[in-house]
């Protein structure tokens, strides 16, 4: 057996191994859009440009959408901000041929907000953190 090191990697060792990941799905799914990746992330500002929620996501390689946050500052929660900027994410992703939306949130976090607003669980995960559940969730625009 060969003698392998481990290291901590940079950020140009994780562009080339994800760069060897996308070539490989590529070759096995063609994409659907010409970039891998496209930022579809928002802020949503004030009349004085302060941030009052935001939202960070990706469309990926075959029309879909990843959320991996959405944050609205506490003054603003209830207000139906976050609401607004799901749709305004939404409607920029269908734009572009986004066809399904997934994202991930915990018990004490959005769960019921994200039902609310037409999402729904396909999974499940038990004791993550220890003692509270992590819900999958997804919506077909």
């Amino acid at each position: 057996m060969e003698n392998f090191t481990f290291a901590k990697s940079t950020k140009e060792e994780i562009d080339e191994i994800e760069n060897e990941l996308v070539e490989f799905n590529n070759s096995k799914v063609p994409f659907t859009q010409k970039e891998s990746f496209i930022s579809m992330s928002r802020t949503m500002k004030d009349e004085k440009g302060n941030i009052v929620a935001g939202l960070s996501a990706v469309l990926y390689c075959w029309n879909c959408l990843y959320i991996d946050m959405l944050v609205v500052k506490k003054e603003f929660r209830g207000k139906g901000h976050g609401a607004q900027l799901l749709k305004e994410v939404e409607k920029q992703a269908k734009e572009q041929g986004c066809y399904l939306i997934h994202l991930d949130t915990f018990d004490f976090q959005a769960k019921d907000f994200y039902i609310k607003q037409g999402y729904e669980i396909f999974g499940v995960l038990e004791d993550c953190p220890k003692e509270h559940k992590r819900y999958f969730l997804k919506k077909l625009i």
